[in-house]
């Protein structure tokens, strides 16, 4: 399981209900489902992926989470995540504002667009980085937004929801392994994961 997965699960209570939003192939969610007893669903909307949670025996839905999430009922699940996908959502708002409306608490990470890497090739080259968690060129990427882990800090006090934990992460062989980054975060971690409740 990836690194920054791991963290995610660690900060998951066993028995809980747990929504994974762009679920992927299902390996969260597999590993909460057998190591920790949770209840999952996954939301994902590619079919092989979808396939690959069905073969795992996780509950998945093939859809858009920007659609599929407001379905559920107040409070049907204990933990909504959203992982490496919210520099993907055109409106980041109104589905953090639906996952705390279905989930006691909810878990975000993303790409660090302010890690020093990303700052030094588009002060050097002047062209949109390209680094191993943003592979790809501006023309072909999914991520329609930009944003740093002070971005989102600030983004939570506006929207007024509240960070229980984050971390600030580093990742290598393939994300597989990684540190916690404590030393300027914003500018050494390449991604951010956060925890968040309601005020």
């Amino acid at each position: 399981m990836r690194y920054d997965l791991k963290i995610i699960a660690s900060w998951i209570d066993p028995g809980s209900r747990v929504l994974g939003l762009g679920c992927g192939e299902g390996d969260l969610l597999h590993w909460l489902k057998t190591q920790k007893q949770v209840i999952e669903r996954g939301i994902e909307q590619k079919e092989e992926r979808v396939v690959k949670c069905i073969e795992k025996g996780i509950s998945v839905l093939q859809g858009d989470i920007n659609e599929e999430l407001a379905d559920y009922p107040d409070n049907a699940f204990d933990y909504a995540i959203c992982s490496q996908t919210l520099q993907q959502v055109y409106d980041p708002s109104t589905l953090i504002r639906e996952m705390l409306r279905v989930a006691g608490k909810c878990v975000v990470s993303f790409p660090n667009f302010g890690h020093i890497s990303v700052r030094y090739q588009l002060a050097t080259t002047g062209r949109a980085p390209v680094t191993p968690e943003l592979p790809h060129e501006w023309h072909n990427t999914p991520n329609i937004r930009v944003l740093s882990l002070n971005d989102f800090k600030g983004f939570a006090r506006q929207t007024g929801f509240k960070i229980l934990k984050q971390a600030a992460i580093n990742t290598k062989n393939q994300h597989a392994a990684g540190r916690r980054v404590y030393l300027l975060p914003n500018l050494f971690a390449t991604y951010g994961i956060f925890l968040i409740g309601k005020e």
